[in-house]
């Protein structure tokens, strides 16, 4: 219910516009949207399916996949299918609590991804500079307690978000211009002080993400300085491509979450459409991207893909 005087309250719903000047269109812009959430469910499942069933890869890179997997299917799931349905039915309407619960998730799983990929970057540096004690460093039980302790850090640091969008006052401007609930658009349409969200949310970024990047660029640092020392050439190769796939979903994850923040902190001058759209894509894109490029250069989960394929087509 809203406040006339504006004191503490909410609208029970928002609008969400979808992509801002392109409603006409919404049709065919839900294709590729569609399309790539499809191969991140089909993609992503497949990589856990292969994770489980081949005792091989029961190891601790692969073990990382599958937190991967997983971050990036409830990743796409909590914008995706909203998102559709704004697109295929004009069902733009979402409930104030559906809205903290989606905000939740999207920040959540934003940090848990950057964290996994944290993960698998100590996993490489380990697996690369002291390859005898590999599997006894990262044991079951480590590799456990890391997955709880990304999953930690993501919990505590997204519920202040919601918290710090209830505390606010919101008057009558209930339309939400993106295709999803995130902290930032939401809280961009209160009509009370928001000083602290804006605090807050760069403090997160900087703290979560900063963290993260400059952990994994020492790694990568410390793994390379490894790798120009070896002996032969072939065993160089064979590090560098333990470590390409890595460096391609990290580097897709990393830059488009940079190019997002620099368009909507600094790109008054570029159309709102296109940052709604880099928006959604620098939640969609990596989700899609990862089981591809696993898919393709992990040549354990290669081998494995291509025996099921070949089997169906027997079969």
């Amino acid at each position: 219910m809203l406040s006339v005087n504006g004191t503490n309250s909410h609208p029970s719903t928002f609008i969400l516009i979808g992509i801002p000047g392109l409603e006409a269109a919404h049709i065919w812009i839900s294709l590729p949207f569609c399309a790539m959430y499809i191969i991140t469910m089909l993609g992503n499942f497949t990589i856990l399916y292969i994770i489980k069933t081949e005792r091989s890869l029961h190891q601790p890179m692969y073990y990382f996949f599958s937190m991967l997997a997983i971050t990036d299917m409830i990743l796409s799931t909590s914008v995706s299918p909203k998102m559709l349905a704004i697109f295929w039915f004009n069902l733009r309407e979402i409930y104030f609590e559906s809205c903290l619960i989606q905000l939740f998730f999207v920040h959540c799983f934003f940090s848990i991804e950057s964290g996994v990929f944290l993960a698998m970057a100590i996993d490489r540096y380990v697996a690369i500079c002291n390859p005898l004690r590999h599997t006894s460093i990262l044991s079951n039980s480590v590799i456990i307690r890391i997955g709880l302790i990304i999953l930690i850090r993501g919990v505590l640091s997204s519920v202040p978000f919601c918290f710090l969008v209830m505390r606010l006052s919101f008057c009558s401007n209930k339309m939400i211009l993106f295709s999803y609930c995130a902290h930032g658009t939401v809280a961009n349409l209160a009509c009370a002080d928001t000083l602290i969200n804006a605090v807050y949310g760069l403090t997160v970024a900087f703290l979560v993400v900063g963290f993260d990047v400059t952990c994994i660029a020492l790694s990568y640092v410390m793994i390379l300085r490894v790798v120009f020392r070896l002996p032969s050439s072939e065993r160089r190769l064979k590090a560098f491509s333990t470590c390409g796939s890595h460096i391609c979903v990290i580097l897709t994850f990393y830059m488009l979450a940079l190019f997002t923040f620099l368009i909507n902190s600094f790109g008054n001058n570029i159309p709102l459409h296109v940052q709604v759209i880099v928006a959604n894509l620098y939640l969609l894109l990596p989700p899609t991207s990862n089981p591809i490029v696993y898919g393709v250069k992990v040549k354990k989960i290669k081998s494995k893909l291509l025996t099921m394929v070949c089997f169906n087509r027997r079969n």
